[in-house]
């Protein structure tokens, strides 16, 4: 048996190692040893597996799933996914994803990353008609979850091919503009042209209502001067802007995350609140799993990184600790370069994240699958959204655009959705 099957029946179902051992009564390490590769799962525990789990999945699904998630994978290990954005496309649309939601707008989905901006539109009523990301492995995460392929680098798309829509969804690069990475804004390079790209498409698209997200950094950055380019070249093509700073810890989610949002219509007359934070507050330990194996930090990596530092000592948490916990950012699995966030547990007393508690605090549902290594995983989660926090906001344009389409004839400024 592959291990990559064990791994899916685990993500799907959540469950440990050891909680997923207890069901066909064998002891966590010979699990991980199956799920690692080391050694191979008897058929005849396989049977066993299927047997116990028949009522909670279709494992002639999940073979079909595996299946075709390893025709793209193979694609990346060949390298040509980013080299050839034509031949990506042919596989685009390997498996049509059936929409699990109804279709109210429009809209699309660029610098995608994993797809946090996707599900949160899709649970507000919208379809997703294209998607845009440059990074292989969160393609493939993005791919595995909703059954389509992002095109890759969005300066090679002519706008007049991308579908009409609603609704223009970007989380634009963050690292240009964060205090964790290079200040670079605008003049980086290669990601500080990407607000110019979205520019170019709905000036042609004349796309009706835009939403962006980035790291509150944009706010202050280059003295003001990002941000007030950014909000006079939206002005000056019609739009009417709107933008905050908002922090998921007040919505329910315990990691403090705040995260700039922009939201603009070309219809002057849209009333549009942001969402007012409830102020839920969710204590970290609440989320922790237990009987964790595998994530665990090796004495060594303790004594020489975690605890001799100079630029400040590690969080330390367990199932007891209330409030939230530190931003999750993308470099989490570098032990050596971060005071990040860990857990009082493990083969070692101390353990990294999980995959499980990771998706938690950023909001994700616990079927999204995760299919890439560890590594990538901390990045993918370090660089989404916090989905219930853009859920909200997509909630509240949602109701904009229906407000405004249901005014009487006489106050009329209906946006025509496509």
């Amino acid at each position: 048996m592959k291990p990559e099957i064990l791994k899916l029946i685990r993500s799907k179902l959540d469950l440990t190692q050891k909680q997923a051992s207890e069901i066909i009564e064998v002891s966590d390490k010979t699990w991980q040893q199956w799920e690692s590769g080391k050694t191979e799962m008897h058929p005849a525990y396989y049977s066993f597996l299927q047997e116990k789990l028949k009522d909670k999945i279709n494992f002639e699904e999940l073979s079909a799933q595996k299946t075709l998630q390893k025709k793209i994978f193979d694609k990346y290990n060949q390298n040509q996914i980013t080299k050839n954005a034509e031949e990506l496309a042919e596989i685009t649309h390997i498996e049509e994803r059936k929409d699990a939601y109804s279709s109210d707008f429009k809209f699309i989905d660029l610098f995608s990353g994993i797809g946090g901006i996707r599900q949160s539109f899709e649970v507000n009523g919208g379809k997703c008609v294209f998607s845009s990301e440059i990074d292989p492995f969160a393609k493939f995460t993005y791919y595995t979850n909703f059954g389509v392929v992002p095109f890759g680098d969005i300066t090679k798309v002519e706008a007049t091919t991308i579908p009409q829509h609603d609704i223009l969804c970007a989380g634009f690069p963050c690292q240009p503009f964060s205090h964790i990475g290079k200040r670079e804004g605008f003049e980086h390079p290669t990601q500080g042209t990407m607000f110019h790209e979205i520019v170019r498409i709905i000036e042609t698209k004349k796309t009706p209502v835009l939403f962006l997200e980035n790291v509150p950094g944009l706010i202050n950055h280059d003295d003001g001067n990002t941000l007030k380019v950014i909000i006079e070249t939206l002005e000056d093509m019609g739009y009417k802007v709107h933008h905050t700073v908002l922090d998921a810890s007040h919505f329910g989610i315990p990691q403090k995350r705040k995260r700039f949002y922009l939201v603009a219509f070309l219809n002057q007359n849209i009333h549009f609140e942001f969402p007012k934070p409830p102020m839920i507050s969710k204590d970290i330990g609440e989320v922790l799993e237990s009987d964790v194996t595998g994530y665990s930090i090796s004495e060594h990596l303790q004594k020489s990184y975690l605890f001799k530092k100079d630029d400040g000592k590690p969080s330390l948490i367990d199932k007891n600790t209330t409030g939230a916990v530190k931003t999750l950012v993308s470099t989490y699995h570098k032990i050596q370069r971060l005071t990040g966030t860990f857990v009082k547990d493990g083969e070692t007393g101390i353990r990294l994240l999980t995959t499980n508690e990771c998706k938690a605090i950023m909001g994700f549902p616990k079927d999204f699958v995760i299919p890439v290594s560890r590594t990538q995983m901390y990045r993918q989660m370090g660089n989404s959204v916090v989905v219930p926090v853009v859920t909200k906001i997509a909630e509240q344009i949602s109701l904009a655009l229906k407000t405004v389409n249901q005014q009487s004839p006489q106050e009329n400024f209906e946006l025509e959705l496509v």
